[in-house]
C-alpha cells in the first residue's frame, strides 16, 4: 500500500517539475531520468533481475532517442548537434549490447558518457 502511494507521489512530483521547468531544466530532467534508468539497470543486472534490467534499459534508450536526440536543433546547433546525435545513437546501441550480454562495463561506459554531457548542461545554469 505504501509503495503505491509513494509511486503516486513521485509521479505527481515529476509532473509538477516538468510543468514548471524551463527548456534548460527539462533537458536536465531528461538526463536525470536516463541516468537513473541506467543506474537501476545496473543494480537489476547485478541481482539477476532480467525483466527489470531490460525495462530500465528500454526506458533509458527511449529517453535518449525520443527526448534528448529529438531536441537537437541541427540548424542552430550545426556540428555540435550532429556530434551529439551520433553520440546519442552510439550510447543507445551500446545500451542494447549491454542488455544483450549483461555487460556491466558497457553499461557503466554509457552512464559515464551521458553523465559528462549532463554535467555540462548543469553547469550552463
Amino acid at each position: 500500500m505504501y509503495k503505491v502511494g509513494s509511486k503516486a507521489y513521485q509521479q505527481v512530483n515529476l509532473e509538477t517539475d516538468v510543468s514548471l521547468a524551463s527548456p534548460h531544466q527539462l533537458m536536465v530532467l531528461l538526463f536525470d531520468g536516463a541516468l537513473n534508468a541506467i543506474r537501476l539497470a545496473g543494480l537489476y543486472m547485478q541481482k539477476g533481475n532480467i525483466a527489470s534490467k531490460g525495462s530500465e534499459i528500454s526506458k533509458a534508450i527511449n529517453i535518449i532517442d525520443s527526448g534528448l536526440r529529438s531536441c537537437l536543433d541541427f540548424e542552430k546547433g550545426g556540428d555540435i548537434a550532429e556530434n551529439l546525435a551520433r553520440l546519442y545513437e552510439y550510447i543507445s546501441q551500446q545500451l542494447l549490447l549491454a542488455n544483450l550480454h549483461n555487460d556491466q562495463e558497457k553499461l557503466q561506459m554509457c552512464f559515464d558518457l551521458l553523465n559528462n554531457i549532463a554535467e555540462a548542461w548543469r553547469e550552463i545554469a
